[in-house]
């Protein structure tokens, strides 16, 4: 009964008439961010992390959390109906989804994602109540070796196995950390990388580099797609799927739910990696790989399960480890910081109604996502029409005035804007934000970790491996760093020798006999 206590006593906290009220607008907040593509709940919770400071803390996270989560069903209904994933999670459910609804069933797609979404972010919340606290009793015994291991293992994770480019995660992980550095040492106080200018002393807020990089740079790199006319939205027919349609999605629905929920637990995984393997596993497992890509339902509901269960187990690292899985967790990261929260172990025992009624939130949130999207597909349709060039620059501006009041300095928008800039620029040449955000936020805990090791081995870096956690973390490094990139060489050489020659070689081939 210990345990179930202060489960039962966090859905009194989200039943308080204001936390509701919270939890509904993170979710349809969540929908409207989803549907209008460009935007993303990082560079929304971004923007409205200013906002924060004055509302109380769980109210504040079961908010953010919402928009997360709710996000993840709204990218679909412009996948499906346009062709246009709002979401990077919702990217492969726009190969069948639109093929559906071109076949006239784009109903049946959009209501399969939704009972679909419903379940797999159901299956991850039950597995996090369970799980979160046994992870955050097991992080207890880490020390700052246990610490200075985990956060290097987190920015290799997300560096190696994300989605994009890993030379270049790489070396957007290395920019992160030396951002980490600017302003002075902690420890002797000296100046690092501020160039001689007074405001970089106290260092760079992650406020402001979250709003730069998500909020100014992803507006900025999506005017550039969004000010091509959009072909008008497919035609919805009912949005209840039938019978077969439920008997065909039941099994890609469970596979999905249990591959969302295992990766979006791991640094480096989140939605769009788990949508993306749901995709490859269903059409590995279907009897029909033909129809994929023709609008098969399993394409549908496997990857919208996967999405939704990775967005719900994601939080579990952020809140009993205190490592952020992916960019959305790191602004996450950075919004409970501002509230004077620190996540982590010691997060469950310390703020019990702070911690499950963030959890307990998203049951509630799940339920109103499920009755919400159906109803309201027609509205959200319209608001499709909104012109990019209406609502950039109000969020632009809503983004200024939220930097100046973080704390009232007129060179943080300055900040803000080169980092903007900086943003669209590496967008542009293939370079994601996401590694060097997670970086900046993680760099702070290296810093300081490594350096308290270091002080307690007398300067010996052997010393981490006297210490069984950290030597087994030290291990899983090695793993990321050399062998799973020596297993995909092998599989790629192996690939290439086993490929057939093209018909020209053959020809020469012959020629030359």
């Amino acid at each position: 009964m210990d345990f179930f206590s202060p489960v039962l006593d966090g859905f009194g906290v989200v039943f308080q008439p204001a936390n509701l009220l919270y939890c509904l607008l993170g979710v349809t907040l969540g929908m409207l961010v989803g549907v209008l593509p460009g935007l993303g709940p990082a560079a929304t919770i971004a923007v409205l992390l200013p906002i924060t400071y004055n509302i109380e803390p769980t109210a504040a996270i079961i908010m953010l959390a919402g928009i997360f989560y709710g996000a993840q069903y709204g990218g679909t209904i412009t996948s499906v109906l346009l062709r246009l994933p709002g979401e990077a999670s919702s990217v492969v459910t726009a190969l069948d989804g639109h093929e559906m609804a071109k076949q006239g069933r784009a109903g049946a797609a959009l209501g399969i994602s939704a009972i679909g979404s419903f379940i797999g972010g159901t299956v991850a919340i039950i597995a996090l109540t369970f799980a979160a606290p046994l992870v955050a009793g097991f992080a207890l015994d880490f020390g700052p070796a246990e610490y200075t291991m985990l956060a290097l293992l987190g920015i290799l994770l997300v560096s190696t196995l994300g989605t994009g480019s890993v030379p270049k995660s790489l070396l957007m992980a290395t920019v992160g950390l030396l951002l980490a550095t600017v302003g002075q040492d902690p420890l002797v106080g000296t100046a690092r990388l501020s160039f001689g200018i007074d405001d970089l002393l106290d260092g760079i807020d992650f406020v402001i580099v979250a709003m730069g990089l998500f909020g100014v740079g992803e507006i900025l790199y999506n005017l550039e797609s969004l000010r091509r006319k959009s072909p008008p939205p497919a035609k919805i027919d009912s949005v209840y799927p039938s019978r077969t349609d439920l008997s065909e999605s039941k099994g890609a629905i469970s596979r999905g739910s249990l591959v969302g929920f295992l990766l979006g637990i791991l640094p480096g995984g989140g939605a769009t990696m788990s949508s993306m393997v749901a995709y490859a596993v269903e059409k590995k497992v279907t009897k029909k790989p033909e129809k994929f890509g023709k609008g098969a339902i399993q394409g549908v509901a496997g990857p919208e399960s996967a999405n939704n269960a990775a967005a719900t187990s994601s939080f579990i690292p952020l809140l009993s480890l205190g490592i952020p899985a992916n960019a959305t967790m790191a602004v996450m990261f950075g919004a409970l910081m501002l509230q004077g929260i620190t996540p982590g172990p010691l997060l469950v025992e310390e703020k019990p109604d702070l911690f499950w009624g963030v959890v307990n939130s998203m049951y509630i949130g799940n339920l109103l996502l499920l009755a919400m999207s159906l109803p309201l597909i027609g509205l959200f349709v319209r608001i499709l029409r909104i012109r990019p060039a209406i609502l950039a620059p109000l969020t632009i501006l809503v983004t200024m005035i939220g930097v100046y009041t973080v704390r009232n300095n007129v060179f943080d928008m300055f900040l803000v804007i080169g980092l903007g800039v900086l943003g669209y620029l590496m967008k542009k040449v293939g370079f994601e934000p996401g590694p060097l955000v997670l970086a900046f936020v993680l760099g702070g805990i290296l810093e300081s970790n490594f350096r308290r090791s270091m002080r307690t081995f007398g300067g010996d870096l052997g010393g981490f491996l006297t210490q069984p956690i950290a030597a087994t973390l030290l291990g899983l490094i090695v793993l990321v760093v050399v062998v799973i990139p020596a297993l995909r060489l092998a599989y790629k050489l192996r690939a290439k020798a086993s490929a057939p020659e093209p018909a020209s070689s053959t020809k020469e081939k012959e020629t030359r006999v």
